[in-house]
Protein backbone atom coordinates (compact mmCIF):
# COMPACT_ATOMS: atom_id res chain seq x y z
CA UNK A 1 0.00 0.00 0.00
CA UNK A 2 2.83 2.28 0.98
CA UNK A 3 3.81 2.26 -2.42
CA UNK A 4 0.74 2.94 -4.34
CA UNK A 5 0.48 5.65 -1.91
CA UNK A 6 4.41 7.09 -2.86
CA UNK A 7 3.25 6.67 -6.63
CA UNK A 8 0.23 8.62 -6.19
CA UNK A 9 1.83 11.24 -3.95
CA UNK A 10 4.30 11.69 -7.03
CA UNK A 11 1.67 12.14 -9.54
CA UNK A 12 -0.07 15.11 -7.32
CA UNK A 13 2.85 16.56 -6.72
CA UNK A 14 5.25 16.33 -9.70
CA UNK A 15 2.15 17.37 -11.92
CA UNK A 16 0.55 20.42 -11.53
CA UNK A 17 -2.75 18.68 -10.30
CA UNK A 18 -1.49 18.64 -6.28
CA UNK A 19 -0.68 22.06 -6.63
CA UNK A 20 -3.88 23.71 -8.35
CA UNK A 21 -6.20 22.01 -5.84
CA UNK A 22 -4.51 23.49 -3.23
CA UNK A 23 -3.48 26.82 -4.59
CA UNK A 24 -7.40 27.36 -6.10
CA UNK A 25 -8.59 26.26 -2.18
CA UNK A 26 -6.86 28.43 -0.33
CA UNK A 27 -7.23 31.31 -2.49
CA UNK A 28 -11.02 30.70 -2.48
CA UNK A 29 -10.73 30.18 1.60
CA UNK A 30 -8.97 33.39 2.06
CA UNK A 31 -11.78 34.98 0.08
CA UNK A 32 -14.30 33.36 2.00
CA UNK A 33 -12.37 34.14 5.00
CA UNK A 34 -12.37 37.81 4.21
CA UNK A 35 -16.11 38.35 3.38
CA UNK A 36 -16.99 36.05 6.24
CA UNK A 37 -14.85 37.56 9.20
CA UNK A 38 -13.39 40.85 8.18
CA UNK A 39 -16.08 42.16 5.93
CA UNK A 40 -18.65 40.95 8.17
CA UNK A 41 -17.12 42.20 11.43
CA UNK A 42 -17.40 38.68 12.83
CA UNK A 43 -14.50 36.38 14.29
CA UNK A 44 -15.03 33.31 14.19
CA UNK A 45 -12.67 31.06 12.26
CA UNK A 46 -14.98 28.06 11.95
CA UNK A 47 -18.04 30.64 9.89
CA UNK A 48 -15.50 30.19 6.84
CA UNK A 49 -15.80 26.98 6.11
CA UNK A 50 -19.74 26.68 5.48
CA UNK A 51 -19.12 27.86 2.37
CA UNK A 52 -15.49 26.04 2.04
CA UNK A 53 -17.54 23.34 1.69
CA UNK A 54 -18.96 24.15 -1.09
CA UNK A 55 -16.02 24.75 -2.44
CA UNK A 56 -14.95 21.25 -2.08
CA UNK A 57 -17.67 20.02 -3.86
CA UNK A 58 -16.60 21.11 -7.46
CA UNK A 59 -12.42 21.07 -6.62
CA UNK A 60 -12.64 17.21 -5.06
CA UNK A 61 -13.14 15.86 -8.64
CA UNK A 62 -9.18 17.84 -9.89
CA UNK A 63 -8.42 15.00 -7.14
CA UNK A 64 -9.95 12.11 -8.26
CA UNK A 65 -11.30 12.46 -11.94
CA UNK A 66 -7.86 11.00 -12.71
CA UNK A 67 -7.40 7.79 -10.20
CA UNK A 68 -9.16 5.49 -12.33
CA UNK A 69 -10.03 6.50 -15.20
CA UNK A 70 -6.64 7.81 -16.28
CA UNK A 71 -5.39 4.26 -16.00
CA UNK A 72 -8.57 2.62 -18.59
CA UNK A 73 -7.49 5.24 -20.74
CA UNK A 74 -3.67 5.17 -21.02
CA UNK A 75 -3.99 1.21 -21.29
CA UNK A 76 -2.33 0.55 -17.85
CA UNK A 77 -5.40 -0.90 -16.27
CA UNK A 78 -4.38 -4.34 -16.93
CA UNK A 79 -0.77 -3.86 -15.51
CA UNK A 80 -2.43 -2.62 -12.40
CA UNK A 81 -5.27 -5.00 -12.19
CA UNK A 82 -2.76 -7.74 -12.60
CA UNK A 83 0.02 -6.64 -10.11
CA UNK A 84 0.71 -8.80 -7.47
CA UNK A 85 -0.79 -6.10 -5.01
CA UNK A 86 -4.43 -6.70 -4.01
CA UNK A 87 -6.87 -4.58 -5.25
CA UNK A 88 -7.94 -4.08 -1.43
CA UNK A 89 -4.28 -1.56 -1.00
CA UNK A 90 -4.50 -0.10 -4.53
CA UNK A 91 -8.05 1.20 -4.11
CA UNK A 92 -6.99 2.25 -0.28
CA UNK A 93 -3.45 3.66 -1.35
CA UNK A 94 -4.82 6.20 -3.88
CA UNK A 95 -7.69 7.29 -1.24
CA UNK A 96 -4.92 7.86 1.30
CA UNK A 97 -2.49 9.91 -0.80
CA UNK A 98 -5.57 12.04 -2.36
CA UNK A 99 -6.34 12.69 1.48
CA UNK A 100 -3.20 13.64 2.38
CA UNK A 101 -3.22 16.29 0.32
CA UNK A 102 -6.51 17.32 1.46
CA UNK A 103 -5.01 17.04 5.00
CA UNK A 104 -2.34 19.82 3.63
CA UNK A 105 -4.71 21.96 2.63
CA UNK A 106 -6.97 21.93 5.63
CA UNK A 107 -3.41 22.59 7.82
CA UNK A 108 -3.16 25.81 5.60
CA UNK A 109 -6.08 27.30 6.46
CA UNK A 110 -4.56 27.36 10.21
CA UNK A 111 -2.56 30.61 8.66
CA UNK A 112 -6.19 31.86 8.72
CA UNK A 113 -7.07 31.16 12.07
CA UNK A 114 -3.75 32.51 13.63
CA UNK A 115 -4.36 36.09 11.37
CA UNK A 116 -7.17 35.70 13.44
CA UNK A 117 -5.90 35.33 16.55
CA UNK A 118 -3.75 38.32 16.29
CA UNK A 119 -6.89 40.49 16.08
CA UNK A 120 -9.32 38.41 18.28
CA UNK A 121 -9.57 35.36 20.50
CA UNK A 122 -11.07 32.62 18.33
CA UNK A 123 -11.95 29.27 19.93
CA UNK A 124 -9.27 26.98 19.05
CA UNK A 125 -11.39 24.22 20.61
CA UNK A 126 -14.09 25.08 18.16
CA UNK A 127 -11.83 25.63 15.56
CA UNK A 128 -10.29 22.29 15.59
CA UNK A 129 -13.51 20.45 15.50
CA UNK A 130 -14.45 22.57 12.43
CA UNK A 131 -11.04 21.51 10.59
CA UNK A 132 -12.00 17.37 11.90
CA UNK A 133 -15.53 17.89 10.62
CA UNK A 134 -14.12 19.04 7.03
CA UNK A 135 -11.57 16.56 6.65
CA UNK A 136 -14.67 13.76 7.26
CA UNK A 137 -16.55 15.55 4.77
CA UNK A 138 -13.60 15.84 2.01
CA UNK A 139 -12.83 11.72 2.66
CA UNK A 140 -16.48 11.24 2.02
CA UNK A 141 -16.07 13.09 -1.48
CA UNK A 142 -12.90 12.08 -2.32
CA UNK A 143 -14.21 7.85 -2.03
CA UNK A 144 -17.30 8.98 -4.23
CA UNK A 145 -15.16 11.36 -6.93
CA UNK A 146 -12.87 7.59 -6.73
CA UNK A 147 -15.87 5.48 -7.61
CA UNK A 148 -16.88 7.50 -10.37
CA UNK A 149 -13.51 7.37 -11.54
CA UNK A 150 -13.49 3.48 -11.51
CA UNK A 151 -16.60 3.44 -13.79
CA UNK A 152 -16.04 5.52 -16.58
CA UNK A 153 -12.63 5.91 -18.51
CA UNK A 154 -13.53 9.48 -19.48
CA UNK A 155 -11.59 12.02 -16.97
CA UNK A 156 -14.73 14.96 -17.55
CA UNK A 157 -17.80 12.18 -17.24
CA UNK A 158 -15.99 11.16 -13.74
CA UNK A 159 -15.84 14.64 -12.70
CA UNK A 160 -19.64 15.87 -13.47
CA UNK A 161 -20.79 12.86 -12.72
CA UNK A 162 -19.37 13.64 -9.06
CA UNK A 163 -20.01 16.98 -9.28
CA UNK A 164 -24.01 16.51 -10.34
CA UNK A 165 -24.09 13.68 -7.43
CA UNK A 166 -23.13 16.45 -4.71
CA UNK A 167 -24.81 19.00 -5.78
CA UNK A 168 -27.97 16.99 -5.66
CA UNK A 169 -27.10 15.99 -2.25
CA UNK A 170 -27.57 20.01 -1.77
CA UNK A 171 -31.48 19.51 -2.51
CA UNK A 172 -32.08 16.48 -0.57
CA UNK A 173 -33.40 17.71 2.99
CA UNK A 174 -35.56 20.21 0.88
CA UNK A 175 -37.56 17.28 -1.05
CA UNK A 176 -38.09 15.34 1.99
CA UNK A 177 -37.46 15.36 6.06
CA UNK A 178 -36.14 11.94 5.90
CA UNK A 179 -33.17 12.93 3.34
CA UNK A 180 -31.88 14.79 5.53
CA UNK A 181 -29.55 11.78 7.20
CA UNK A 182 -28.21 11.60 3.63
CA UNK A 183 -27.34 15.06 3.10
CA UNK A 184 -23.39 15.46 3.46
CA UNK A 185 -23.55 19.12 3.86
CA UNK A 186 -26.27 18.45 6.49
CA UNK A 187 -23.64 16.27 8.32
CA UNK A 188 -21.20 18.51 8.67
CA UNK A 189 -23.40 21.38 9.90
CA UNK A 190 -22.77 20.76 13.48
CA UNK A 191 -18.85 20.51 13.55
CA UNK A 192 -18.49 24.42 13.19
CA UNK A 193 -20.74 24.72 16.29
CA UNK A 194 -17.89 22.99 18.34
CA UNK A 195 -20.19 19.23 18.58
CA UNK A 196 -18.79 16.06 17.62
CA UNK A 197 -21.87 14.38 17.24
CA UNK A 198 -20.72 10.17 17.48
CA UNK A 199 -23.60 9.39 15.06
CA UNK A 200 -22.33 12.01 12.49
CA UNK A 201 -18.69 10.83 12.58
CA UNK A 202 -20.20 7.29 11.71
CA UNK A 203 -22.26 8.36 8.96
CA UNK A 204 -19.22 10.07 7.82
CA UNK A 205 -16.64 7.25 7.56
CA UNK A 206 -19.56 4.76 6.79
CA UNK A 207 -20.58 6.89 3.62
CA UNK A 208 -16.61 6.40 2.57
CA UNK A 209 -16.02 3.07 3.27
CA UNK A 210 -19.43 2.06 1.69
CA UNK A 211 -18.05 3.97 -1.46
CA UNK A 212 -14.43 2.13 -1.04
CA UNK A 213 -16.03 -1.38 -0.91
CA UNK A 214 -18.04 -0.09 -4.28
CA UNK A 215 -14.86 0.97 -5.86
CA UNK A 216 -13.17 -2.13 -4.89
CA UNK A 217 -15.91 -4.34 -6.18
CA UNK A 218 -15.82 -2.64 -9.62
CA UNK A 219 -12.63 -3.49 -10.41
CA UNK A 220 -12.79 -7.00 -9.14
CA UNK A 221 -15.60 -7.77 -11.28
CA UNK A 222 -13.55 -5.45 -14.17
CA UNK A 223 -10.59 -8.18 -13.20
CA UNK A 224 -12.57 -11.66 -13.25
CA UNK A 225 -13.44 -10.10 -16.93
CA UNK A 226 -9.91 -9.71 -18.17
Amino acid sequence: MLAVIKKELKSYLLSPIGYIFIGLFLIMFSILFYNSIFAAGVAYFEYAFYDASTIMTFLIPVLTMRMFSEERKNGTEQLLLTSPRSLVSIVLGKFLAAMIIVLITVLGTLMHFFVLKHFGSPDIRVALCTMFGFFLLCGAYVSFGMFASSITENQIVASVLTIGVFILMWFLPGVSQEFYKFSLMYMFDHFPQGVIALNEVVRFVSFSILFILLTIIVLQRRKSVK
